[in-house]
């Protein structure tokens, strides 16, 4: 399956069952940092509020795909959140991986994340620190950067999509 999380509403891709959009609803909690979706609920969030199946969605999806004004280099506030509450994907055990030690893969799928972040005069400094958080969110999910892509306009993305 393919995950899309978009602070971007009307994308031009239609949800199916190899495909699911994450679109603020304007009802998302923050994650409290109760590590509940660890030890209480393992896999889902203790907030009920329609966002506390992240990590199962995780669990299910080959491919990650992240749409996000891009915010002094990183994500825009919901995509964050949504990512915030999608740690239940991961374990809180640690293992080392390429000499760093990394929480565990709860799932066993590897996840593809390909990031489109936008925006009028992204600066280089921004770029770069976006591929970095991007890389990292990868390598902490135990995945692979696909590609990361920067664009100057919420239209470019949509485009790009088509």
């Amino acid at each position: 399956m393919k995950l899309i999380i978009s602070d971007v509403q009307n994308l031009p891709i239609k949800e199916n069952d190899n495909c699911r959009i994450i679109y603020d609803n304007g009802n998302i909690h923050h994650c409290i940092g109760c590590f509940g979706c660890w030890v209480k609920t393992p896999g889902k969030c203790v907030i009920n509020d329609g966002y506390e199946n992240m990590g199962k969605l995780l669990s299910q999806c080959e491919e990650l795909i992240l749409i996000s004004r891009c915010t002094y280099g990183g994500f825009s506030p919901f995509v964050k959140n949504v990512l915030d509450r999608a740690i239940s994907y991961i374990s809180p055990n640690f293992v080392i991986r390429n000499g760093e030690m990394h929480h565990k893969r709860r799932y066993a799928n590897v996840i593809n994340i390909s990031a489109y972040f936008y925006g009028t005069d992204i600066t280089s400094s921004e770029k770069e620190t976006a591929k970095k958080l991007v890389t990292a969110n990868a390598v902490n999910y135990d995945g692979k950067v696909n590609k990361i892509t920067f664009l100057d306009s919420v239209d470019k993305v949509k485009e790009v999509l088509r």
